[in-house]
Order: C-alpha cells, then structure tokens, then sequence
C-alpha cells in the first residue's frame, strides 16, 4: 500500500489578503472584489479569509488604510527638502511623479478613485490623502517665497498635471517629451511672482 502525502494547506495571513484584495481591486475594480473569488485566486478556502476578517467590508478598509498609509508616506518622502533646497525639490516632485509610472500604481490609484466616487469612508480616505499632498507641495512653495494664494494654485496646477499625464498618452502629439515635461516644470516651478534666484 501506497503512502500518501497530503500537501500541507496553504496558510495565508492578513497581509497576503490584503495585498491578494490590492490586485483584484487593480485589475477589476471594486465590483470585482468579492470574497470567493479572491480565495480561489489565492488557492485558499474561505474560511482562511474569516480568520483574519469578519466580513468584505473589513477587507476594504484595510485595503484603503494600507493605500492611505502608503501615499502618505510616499507624499512625504518625496515632499522633503533640506532647507535652502525647496525649488530643487519641486522639480524633484514633478519629475517623479510625471515620470513613466507603474501601470499597476496607476491601475490602483484609478480604482480606489472610481470606489470613492460610490463609497463615503473611501472618499474620506481619498480627500485626507489628497489634502496632505496639496499641502506638502503647497509647503515647498511657501518655502520659496510664492504667497500663500499662488502657492495653493500652483499645488493644484501641479498635481492637476501629474495626474493628467499620468492617464494621457501624448507622444504624437510631441515626440520631445523630456523637453515637453522640462518646460511644464519650469511653467509650475518658476512661477512670476515668484523672488528667488
């Protein structure tokens, strides 16, 4: 007689689920985010889910406080300047951020956008998220002498055109685009009001 082994189940904790939800949310959207589904993506029962969830709706908001968690933290990191050096980091933040981004970020950014437009906690998330990064930016402005009303402007004009770039695709229309993104960092960065050298 034959020994059989059986594969040992797969164990997934809370974070595998999270980031398993995360891709889902991706590539479907949140319609597509349901329980079973996920499992069998994940090659787990359902019951592992309710080990580390009492329901959907706990996975969401987990889902968008680890979103939340991590554009904040990233929003700050890139908003940083050493004192002296704020118009070098505005450039520093229109380059990566209108630089060539990760279609998976993108996918996920748009898809926790599309949800908050339905969903009030989400849209709550999205706004908090949003303020601090008008504010960061608005800070580095303020920090090179733009007053308060023009530093709010130009924040939302420089966001206004990351997020724009990051969902057009314009090479026809301009095949230089290092010098296209080199002469809008100048137009947000270098604003007329503006007394610095």
């Amino acid at each position: 007689m034959e020994n059989i082994v059986k594969k040992p189940r797969t164990q997934l904790d809370r974070a595998a689920w999270i980031a398993g939800a995360t891709e889902v949310l991706a590539e479907e959207g949140i319609a597509g985010l349901r329980v079973e589904v996920l499992a069998k993506r994940l090659k787990v029962t359902k019951g592992s889910f309710y080990w580390h969830f009492t329901d959907r709706r706990d996975l969401l908001m987990a889902v968008l406080a680890q979103w939340k968690e991590g554009r904040i933290r990233d929003i700050i990191k890139q908003t940083r300047a050493q004192p002296g050096r704020e118009l070098e980091q505005i450039y520093h933040v229109i380059d990566v951020y209108s630089a060539s981004r990760s279609r998976r970020g993108m996918m996920i950014e748009l898809a926790v956008r599309d949800w908050a437009r339905r969903d009030a906690e989400a849209a709550a998330i999205v706004a908090e998220v949003d303020d601090v990064r008008l504010r960061c930016a608005r800070d580095l402005f303020l920090a090179c002498g733009v007053p308060m009303d023009e530093a709010s402007s130009l924040c939302m004009l420089l966001y206004a055109y990351v997020f724009g770039v990051s969902l057009m695709i314009y090479e026809k229309f301009d095949r230089d685009v290092v010098r296209l993104k080199r002469d809008i960092a100048d137009l947000i960065a270098r604003s007329p009001s503006r007394v610095v050298a």
